[in-house]
C-alpha cells in the first residue's frame, strides 16, 4: 500500500493546495463573492486541466483561493488542513511554501499572515504525526523591494518555522541577477534558499540561481537537460530537485510522464526528491506521485528508499527532525 509508505514533500505551495469544500465554506462565513457555491463549479475553476496550454494557464487555478486566504482564521485553517491531509498519507515531513504578500489585500501585515500559517502548521504537528516548516516566496514579476520587505517581515521567525526563501511565479529567462542583493541579504540573515528554475525552457536559470543567488536547492530543474552547464553544476554541487512529475506535464514542462527526466537523473546520481507542487491545482497527493514514480517511470522500492534518506539531507530541517525521519524507512 503506497498509502503506508513514509514520505517527505519539499515542494508544496499552500495556495495551491486548499480544499475545495473550505474555499466555499470560507467564502460562506467571510461574505466573499463568488459565481457559484457549488462544489463541482469551484472544482472546474481550481483544478488545471490534464492539458493545459502553459505554466501561465496552470498558474490562473489560484485566483479564487487567494480570495479566501485574507483572514487569519482562514489562513490557520487551509495550513493545518493541509498538515491533516499530509499527515493521513503518512507525510511525515513537509515543507510548506507561499507568498505572503498575496495575503495581506483586506490589511492583514505580513507578519500576521506568517504567524497564522505557522499557527496551523503548528496545530497540525500536535494533532498529527508530522511536522512541517514554512517557506517564504517572493514573486518574480513584482518590484524587487516586495522581497527585501517579505526577507525583513519574516526573519524574526527564523528558526521558529520559517526556514527558507523561493523565487516563484511565472519564470523569464535571466530573472536571477534582478535578485541577487535582496538573496544574498536573506543568506546573511540564515535563510536557507530554494529557488523555482529551469521549470520552463531555461536551463541557464537553474546555473543562474545556484551561482548568483546560492541556491541549494532548485524548484522542478526539469531543463538542466537541455544546458550541459546546468547539469554539471547541479550533479557536482549535490543540488537537490524539487520534482514534481504531475505539474510538469500539466504545463507542458514534458508532455508525458514517461518522458519525464525524474527516473534519469537519479540514475545519473543527480539528488532528486517527489513532490506535488499543488495538491488541489494538479487534483493530486504525494501518493498518487509516487505511484506514477513506481508505475510509470520504474523506480524500485530499494530506490526510493534511497530517495527518501535523500530527501530528509535536502530537507531545510534541523537535525533532531532529520533523525527523527530516519527511524520510518
Amino acid at each position: 500500500m503506497l498509502t503506508k509508505l513514509p514520505k517527505i514533500e519539499l515542494h508544496c505551495h499552500l495556495d495551491g493546495s486548499v480544499r475545495p469544500e473550505t474555499i466555499i465554506e470560507i467564502a460562506k462565513k467571510e461574505n466573499i463573492k463568488l459565481e457559484s457555491f457549488d462544489v463541482n463549479y469551484i472544482k472546474n475553476k481550481v483544478i488545471a486541466p490534464v492539458e493545459c496550454t502553459s505554466l501561465n494557464e496552470y498558474l490562473e487555478r489560484f485566483n479564487i483561493p487567494n480570495l479566501v486566504m485574507q483572514s487569519k482564521e482562514s489562513l490557520e485553517r487551509i495550513a493545518f488542513e493541509l498538515m491533516e491531509d499530509a499527515a493521513k498519507e503518512n507525510v511525515k515531513y513537509i515543507e510548506i511554501r507561499f507568498a505572503p504578500l498575496l495575503h495581506t489585500i483586506k490589511g492583514l501585515t505580513i507578519e500576521e499572515v506568517i504567524e497564522s500559517v505557522l499557527n496551523g502548521i503548528k496545530k497540525g504537528e500536535y494533532k498529527y504525526e508530522i511536522k512541517g516548516n514554512l517557506i517564504l516566496g517572493c514573486l518574480r514579476h513584482l518590484d524587487v523591494n516586495t522581497v527585501f520587505e517579505v526577507i525583513e517581515k519574516g526573519k524574526k521567525y527564523l528558526n521558529n518555522g520559517v526556514v527558507a526563501i523561493d523565487l516563484c511565479g511565472p519564470e523569464e529567462e535571466g530573472f536571477c541577477e534582478r535578485f541577487e542583493e535582496p538573496i544574498s541579504l536573506a543568506r546573511q540573515y540564515g535563510y536557507r534558499v530554494t529557488i523555482h528554475a529551469g521549470e520552463t525552457g531555461f536551463g541557464k536559470n537553474v546555473l543562474d540561481a545556484i551561482n548568483i543567488l546560492g541556491a541549494e536547492r532548485i524548484g522542478h530543474g526539469v531543463f538542466i537537460r537541455n544546458d550541459e552547464s546546468a547539469y554539471k553544476i547541479v550533479k557536482d554541487k549535490k543540488i537537490a530537485l524539487e520534482m514534481c512529475p504531475t505539474s510538469n506535464v500539466q504545463t507542458k514542462a514534458v508532455n508525458s510522464y514517461e518522458n519525464h527526466p525524474f527516473y534519469d537523473f537519479y540514475k545519473d546520481g543527480i539528488k532528486v526528491t517527489i513532490n506535488t507542487d499543488n495538491r488541489t491545482v494538479s487534483d493530486i497527493n504525494l501518493t498518487s506521485e509516487c505511484d506514477v514514480i513506481f508505475n510509470n517511470l520504474g523506480v524500485t522500492k530499494d530506490e526510493y528508499r534511497e530517495i527518501y534518506l535523500d530527501s530528509i539531507e535536502a530537507t531545510f530541517a534541523n537535525d533532531s527532525t532529520k533523525k527523527w525521519l530516519k527511524q520510518f524507512i
